[in-house]
């Protein structure tokens, strides 16, 4: 059988398996080993139990634990009400400033945590009440706050460039830094959107009244209440970029700077920590099986030399590289409708990479746009996690349209910053040669 052949039948087989509703991991592996067997026999397991292994003892991977524990350690924290009354007391008084603050809040988290969901419940719990008390939009409301949740996948620490670099082998650290910048050039696009919408029609973000309104002293008293967040993200980031730890070192640091913030807060007991034990493990264990069926599948695919055969017809032709890679963002975003942020990174990442590179473009360059374009799998059908996160946080008698359309306004500016960074490459790569050298 050809290469041709059983390309197509891998890619064929693990479309129509997602189509079936198969668990991701399940289907990425299944495919792969029955491929295997039919080309290979029982001899072709071995694979399997390769790629289980590599996936398990890769030291990198321990990072993705410690993570999830300092995001759900830092959600009942404390630390995201402090900095929320820091934001009440200085933008309540601008029409939209408390929305443009939850979205600031959400980047701030998103710098600690690198995951959607701290960010989102914390401002959903805490900000959402106090913006709907004051007449906001309810469409704002919920589009700012699942919009702010998304940034913790782009800004890091990033548990999926984390995955990227791993299966691409790339340096976390570069990749952390080349995602600072395009994740706050998306923050204060989401922010200017915000306030130039509001200016416009006061009535969707109100300012507070004048008696709600905080004095100068109460709001530098507030400034109080970013000292740990700025000490935590100093902590992890500084610690990797400086050299002084690993990415994965880093995250046992940052897990620990959690509890204390948390002990800190008197928010620290044993019932608190079994709770996110319990939620680490759980989402911690759904990511390592994805990972271990996407691994089965990237070794049987590259065992028939099927990548090699991509590379081939797509930067060895005569097709211009560049619409080469805008038609990779485009099949990203129809993988989106299928698969979840952590399946695409896994299927896409040891596929395109090695394209991307024969075609010359920068991997690191190329991660940032995956993760950028992974910003509208999580807030769009129909596995969009900020979605169903948000479901849970509205009333019932909020219709589920209203949700999705709520993060409409918010694509478009999604859009624009990916081709802002494809046009303008240095805006991914100048901070990472700056940090590394």
């Amino acid at each position: 059988m050809s290469v041709v052949a059983v390309t197509a039948i891998m890619i064929g087989g693990m479309l129509v398996a997602f189509a079936t509703g198969m668990p991701i991991a399940f289907a990425l592996g299944g495919v792969a080993m029955a491929v295997g067997f039919l080309l290979w026999g029982p001899q072709s397991f071995g694979a399997v139990a390769q790629a289980a292994y590599g996936s398990m003892s890769a030291f990198l991977y321990v990072a993705i634990p410690l993570f999830i524990l300092m995001g759900n350690v830092l959600e009942r924290s404390g630390v995201a009400d402090r900095m929320y009354e820091t934001i009440h007391r200085w933008a309540g008084p601008i029409h939209g400033g408390l929305a443009i603050g939850t979205v600031l809040i959400c980047t701030a988290v998103a710098a600690m945590v690198g995951m959607i969901g701290a960010g989102l419940l914390t401002m959903g719990v805490i900000a959402m009440p106090v913006m709907l008390k004051y007449k906001y939009d309810r469409r704002l409301v919920m589009g700012s706050i699942m919009c702010g949740g998304g940034l913790g996948i782009l800004i890091p620490p990033s548990i999926p460039m984390l995955i990227f670099c791993q299966i691409a082998r790339q340096s976390v650290a570069r990749m952390f830094a080349a995602g600072m910048v395009p994740g706050v050039i998306l923050a204060l696009i989401y922010m200017s959107y915000i306030g130039i919408r509001c200016a416009i029609r006061p009535e969707l973000g109100p300012a507070l009244p004048p008696e709600d309104r905080a004095s100068w002293g109460e709001k530098f008293a507030s400034l109080r209440g970013v000292i740990l967040p700025i000490f935590l993200v100093l902590s992890v980031l500084g610690s990797i970029f400086g050299g002084l730890a690993t990415p994965t070192e880093a995250a046992a640091v940052g897990a620990f700077g959690a509890v204390i913030c948390a002990a800190i807060h008197r928010r620290l007991n044993w019932t608190m920590l079994r709770e996110a034990l319990t939620r680490t493990l759980s989402l911690a264990g759904l990511i390592m099986w994805i990972v271990v069926g996407a691994s089965t599948f990237q070794r049987i695919f590259l065992a028939l030399g099927g990548i090699h055969l991509l590379e081939e017809v797509l930067a060895g032709g005569e097709v211009n590289p560049w619409l080469v890679l805008v038609g990779m963002q485009f099949t990203l975003i129809v993988l989106e409708m299928v698969l979840d942020d952590y399946a695409i990174i896994l299927i896409a990442a040891p596929i395109y990479t090695p394209v991307v590179v024969a075609m010359g473009f920068n991997p690191i360059w190329f991660g940032v746009l995956l993760i950028l374009n992974l910003q509208i799998a999580v807030l769009t059908p129909p596995y969009g996690f900020a979605v169903f996160y948000m479901r849970s946080l509205v009333p019932q008698d909020v219709p589920m349209s209203e949700i999705w359309h709520s993060i409409i306004p918010f694509i478009p500016l999604i859009i624009i910053v990916m081709a802002i960074v494809m046009l303008f490459p240095q805006l991914a790569l100048w901070l990472p040669d700056i940090v590394m050298g």
